[in-house]
């Protein structure tokens, strides 16, 4: 029987898994992400450790996968440290947007790996932080109508 119609047991669960997608952007974080990359690298090697222990291929597989990823981002991170006071928002500050309606809401603007809206984090590269970014305290920005910062 020709080798091209038998099944192979050994790699059964170890199909190729994608990559993760690195953002062409630059890879600005804050110290607090910069903090959650070395977590989740110390997380992953814990977990490879675990998998290999167990010789779980496809656990083996995601997690030298996911390790790559934050790998290469580990070592493309720039590091911006928060200005306390700036004058326009930029990178690392909170901002708050009022309505006329009253309606008050809070964004802190962190890097791509950090971002979690429901949080309260958004992406520096995301559009409403890229409208907010080099505005000032009285400015309009598009957000559920118009806004200001």
């Amino acid at each position: 029987m020709s080798r091209a119609f038998v099944k192979d047991m050994d790699g059964e669960g170890t199909e190729d898994i994608p990559e993760l997608a690195i953002s062409p952007h630059r890879n600005l974080v804050t110290p607090a992400g910069l903090a959650h990359i070395d977590e989740t690298l110390r997380r992953l090697d814990g977990e490879l450790a675990t998998a290999r222990a167990a010789a779980d291929r496809a656990t083996i597989a995601r997690v030298e996968r996911d390790l790559r990823y934050w790998s290469s981002r580990r070592f493309t991170a720039e590091v911006v440290d928060p200005v306390a006071c700036p004058e326009n928002v930029r990178f690392g500050c909170t901002v708050e947007l009022h309505s006329a309606a009253g309606e008050r809401i809070r964004f802190k603007i962190v890097g791509e790996d950090e971002s979690d809206p429901a949080q309260g984090r958004i992406s520096y590269v995301s559009p409403l932080a890229a409208a907010m970014i080099g505005a000032t305290v009285g400015d309009e920005v598009q957000f559920r109508g118009n806004m200001a910062v």
